[in-house]
């Protein structure tokens, strides 16, 4: 068979992920794909739909029935079963994969299904005596977790843990099928690997806290993840043999389900409960009305491994996606399989789960076109480490010259330069202005900022003509983590660190009074940049609240130079992000 694939055929081509891998591979326009389902008239709706480069053809394909005869007609190069859901394929589970590779046709699919996707490898030595691959799994989970682990680990001589997390936006439209896999499972035991040994623990009922964020980027706000049954759960031990420790979670949303679904997933555990499948089109209806949130979703993968020779590291890779993008993430896999074929670098023939098919650079592509951030983030416990530099890691670097200046130190120093400040008008404003002793209203007056470093942390002294005022910056951690945290007295504000056309800007994210934590629809509105206008450094920083309006803002520049920092400040005509 040639090392080309040219047709393709697509079981669930206009489901919700079937018809977004279509999507991916219509841009190829040496493809024929052949896009089947139950339905012609939903396919060929689909087809139309599509401003294809491919060729896309609608056909009648129904799995359950006669799939050999189906092939025989249709004669594909390449099937790839992304229909679903794998969890519920009956007593005859893999027989597209027997139909296509008695055939020597090619196979793939999406399946998520820790069973499906470990039993495919059943299929091995049919698929070596007929010259074609069978790769279970080209989704999310395991391709792109596993990939993710080789990625951070690439210069590691092991790796001792594995903690991965889903994020979903809550406006996703989850079909009925993935949510009916989730409850089928729900409160059931499942074997985890914890300190190198089997350990049985029950799905939704064990949970970690975690912030998923780019570096640069502006991080999901901090999501609560539960054990989910996954193929990574074994089969990244056949791929790291020196892990001891493995856990893969998912944050349903919206976060009302989810704390419903862990309640009586302990009712299952507890055997009070047999199953809660009854409840999934409830459940499915109650995740499509209560769909509010930031719509946004992401996912992370982190280790702990070590350098030779017994250095140990931390490491995580985290991705985001906006709006309606995040569906596309699992069906990338695939699309990728497709073009390693057609690139002339045919994965090997044999059954196995995809878990060392691909690797990061394969998704990458994908990644850029959609608009997909992802990025990696590395935990020092090097206090000596600039703090901007091990909150922002690798974005670090995409800062212009003139902030990195300011912010690149680890002793003490002051920077000075000149600055306008406003402040807002009314009696409540005045008061909460004069709280934190925000300087005082001015055209131009000078101001002298004076860092003190020590121990990982910058106590920030402000000094605008005689007033005064002092904040603490230091990582966050825990609930504040991959946020940079700026202490004013009882106060504590967790900031995101996005770098956007060169600008540094730092939304709150989250905040707290002596460590309570308050609502963020009451926090500050602090619309604070840092950027760089003709080589300098410049800050502008508004401050508003709820119900009161703007309370200060300052805006000005500084610099090393005291001839420079003398010269009148006069606003850039121009500093809109």
């Amino acid at each position: 068979m040639s090392a080309r694939i040219r047709k393709v055929l697509v079981l669930g081509g206009y489901g919700a992920f079937g018809g977004r891998l279509v999507e991916l591979l219509s841009a190829d326009d040496t493809l024929q794909i052949l896009v089947a389902g139950r339905s012609y008239e939903k396919a060929r709706q689909y087809c139309s739909s599509l401003a294809a480069a491919a060729l896309l053809e609608p056909v009648t394909v129904d799995r359950d029935d006669d799939i050999g005869a189906a092939l025989d007609r249709l004669l594909p190069d390449l099937v790839i079963d992304a229909s679903g859901p794998f969890q519920a394929y009956g007593h005859e589970p893999y027989r597209v994969v027997i139909a296509a590779v008695s055939r020597g046709i090619h196979y793939a699919d999406l399946a998520d299904s820790a069973d499906f996707v470990r039993g495919i490898a059943q299929f091995n030595g049919a698929a070596l005596k007929a010259g074609v691959f069978a790769l279970s799994g080209l989704s999310t989970c395991p391709a792109l977790t596993a990939a993710a682990v080789r990625h951070l680990s690439r210069d590691l001589s092991r790796v001792d843990a594995v903690t991965a997390g889903i994020a979903p936006s809550p406006a996703a439209d989850v079909g009925e099928s993935v949510i009916r896999a989730v409850a089928g499972y729900a409160g059931k035991p499942i074997t985890v690997l914890k300190d190198g040994a089997p350990y049985l623990e029950h799905a939704l009922t064990d949970h970690r806290h975690v912030t998923i964020g780019v570096p640069g980027g502006l991080p999901l706000f901090r999501r609560r993840f539960s054990l989910v049954e996954v193929p990574e759960l074994s089969l990244l031990r056949e791929c790291f043999p020196n892990v001891r420790d493995i856990w893969v979670g998912a944050a349903i949303a919206p976060p009302v389900l989810h704390r419903v679904l862990t309640a009586m997933a302990r009712l299952v555990r507890w055997r009070l409960l047999p199953s809660l499948s009854p409840f999934a089109h409830l459940m499915h209806r109650v995740a499509n009305r209560l769909n509010r949130g930031e719509h946004r979703g992401g996912m992370f993968v982190r280790i702990a491994g070590r350098h030779i020779p017994s250095t140990q590291v931390t490491r995580s890779w985290h991705l985001v996606a906006n709006g309606a993008r995040g569906p596309y993430v699992p069906v990338i896999a695939a699309a990728a399989i497709v073009d390693r074929c057609n690139s002339g670098r045919l994965p090997p023939a044999g059954a196995r789960p995809a878990t060392g098919d691909l690797e990061m650079n394969d998704f990458n592509r994908y990644f850029e076109s959609l608009g997909i951030e992802h990025g990696t983030r590395h935990v020092a416990d090097d206090s000596a480490t600039i703090l901007y530099r091990r909150v922002l890691g690798a974005a670090w670097l995409k800062l212009p010259e003139s902030i990195r200046r300011v912010h690149d130190g680890t002793s003490s120093g002051s920077w000075r330069g000149r600055a306008r400040v406003t402040r807002g008008t009314s009696v409540l404003a005045g008061l909460v202005g004069g709280l934190f002793r925000f300087p005082r209203a001015s055209d131009d007056v000078g101001v002298v900022v004076e860092f003190q470093r020590e121990h990982g942390r910058e106590t920030w002294i402000r000094n605008f003509a005689g007033r005064r005022f002092s904040s603490v910056q230091y990582e966050g951690r825990g609930a504040y983590e991959g946020l940079l945290c700026e202490r004013f007295g009882p106060f504590t504000f967790g900031l995101a660190t996005v770098i956007e056309n060169g600008h540094l800007r730092l939304p709150v994210r989250r905040w707290s009074l002596l460590g309570l934590r308050l609502p963020l629809w009451l926090a500050p509105q602090s619309n604070a940049r840092e950027f760089d206008v003709d080589g300098r450094f410049h800050f502008d920083v508004d401050i508003s609240l709820p119900f009161i309006g703007q309370v200060a803002r300052y805006q000005g520049y500084l610099a090393a130079d005291q001839s420079i920092a003398d010269r009148a400040f006069s606003p850039p005509l121009s500093t809109a992000v």
